[in-house]
């Protein structure tokens, strides 16, 4: 599956000042902020959309956090291998495509198109893998059909299941008790009650096609595959096991992650799926979590439609720590395009010598991608720059501030 054009080249900062500090990450597994720890190209993994009603302001602020977490793996002097999958067969694509009356191909097409004009928008930097589950069938046949070599899968009318109790690590990343967990699986897509399971937290690898559905001819009978077994497949052919970073939105910790990790490394005995595993906060709207099925979206689409400049958006999503929740408003907004605006003036008017405003934002966003304290740093930097004087403007510094925003952070700033 093709991705979305990289944003233009950024000015280097590395030639200036050095490789940047290495990049740490709060992993969920341990409860710890830890230092990555690359070998020398650094593996991430983030789980991408299911298409339709592609991209809402949830969706951007992940795939924006995660940015910014490529950017300092760069500006620290690593390569980066960046994976990213696209669910374009699943019941709720299947669901939306029934209600609308719409091709569920179309939909998926459309929506991934939207979601890619989208990322371009907000400048966030393309993986080198985007990968559909359709495109990716002879990967997910093949790990299922390491599974059953394993033991670990087992069929119930037909369709076939992941015994999860085959991971003796199982419940590791999310750290939640069988009841928790029980709860999660049935709100979010699990099926704990279903006659036949061995367990109520197994989950489906496979399933038989149904009557008006899609299916595809495999060893496994015509059928589809589950939502876990999907990212493990693709995770672990693109980037290997025991990659540096599993990421995505805190709402995929359970089932999903738990899953796909538990199934990958019951494959591959005696591997881990990844090292970490990082996630962005909830973003919430009119007073609850924003979700397709609440339907309460804000869409970067329909922002930029309005002719909101993309950069402001950006701006107003690194406005909060990634791993916070917060809530979406105009507030937020007016305060990003405010910003944006004073940010661009003060880099055409010059300010102060740059170098220590420069270092505190390249360590913050090295600490577990600090961006609020990254962005303060340039608001008092500006803040001088426009209550100062020519007599204090420092040679270069306007050009540094400005490549070091654009690296950095992912904003092009006006010069003219």
């Amino acid at each position: 599956m093709q991705s979305w054009a990289s944003p233009p080249a950024s000015p280097t900062v590395r030639s200036r000042l050095g490789d940047a500090p290495e990049l740490s990450l709060y992993d969920r597994r341990t409860g710890r902020v830890e230092k990555t720890q690359p070998a020398d190209e650094a593996r991430i993994y983030v789980c991408g959309i299911t298409p339709y009603d592609a991209t809402h302001l949830g969706h951007a602020a992940t795939f924006v956090a995660f940015d910014l977490a490529v950017r300092a793996w760069r500006e620290a002097g690593h390569p980066v291998r960046y994976v990213q999958n696209v669910t374009d067969i699943d019941d709720p694509l299947l669901e939306r495509a029934q209600t609308t009356g719409q091709d569920w191909q179309a939909l998926a097409r459309r929506e991934t198109q939207l979601f890619r004009e989208d990322m371009e928008a907000l400048s966030v930097i393309p993986p080198d893998v985007f990968a559909g589950a359709v495109e990716s069938m002879d990967l997910v046949v093949g790990l299922i059909q390491e599974l059953q070599q394993r033991g670990a899968v087992y069929d119930v009318d037909g369709d076939l299941y992941f015994s999860v109790s085959s991971d003796p690590a199982f419940g590791d990343i999310s750290g939640l008790s069988g009841e928790q967990m029980l709860a999660l699986f049935g709100e979010r897509g699990g099926d704990p009650d279903r006659p036949g399971k061995r367990d109520p937290l197994d989950c489906l690898v496979w399933q038989q096609q149904r009557e008006g559905e899609p299916g595809w001819d495999s060893p496994l009978g015509t059928g589809r595959p589950g939502w876990h077994v999907e990212c493990a497949a693709i995770a672990t052919h693109h980037l290997g096991v025991g990659f540096d970073v599993q990421g995505g939105g805190s709402d995929l910790v359970f089932p999903h992650h738990e899953m796909s990790a538990a199934e990958s490394q019951v494959a591959r005995p005696g591997t881990v799926f990844a090292r970490s595993y990082a996630y962005q906060g909830m973003v919430g709207y009119d007073g609850s979590k924003m979700s397709k099925s609440l339907g309460n979206l804000v869409l970067a689409s329909a922002l930029r439609a309005d002719g909101v400049d993309s950069r402001a958006i950006r701006l107003a999503l690194l406005q909060r720590h990634y791993r916070t929740d917060w809530e979406w408003t105009e507030d937020v907004l007016s305060a990003a395009q405010q910003r944006l605006a004073r940010w661009s003036d003060a880099v055409r008017r010059g300010g102060p010598d740059a170098r220590v405003t420069v270092a505190t934002v390249r360590q913050g966003l090295a600490d577990d991608l600090d961006a609020p304290t990254a962005l303060a740093a340039v608001d008092a930097w500006v803040d001088d720059a426009l209550s100062g004087t020519r007599a204090e403007v420092a040679d270069g510094a306007a050009d540094l501030m400005a490549a070091t925003v654009e690296a950095s952070l992912g904003v092009t700033l006006d010069r003219s």
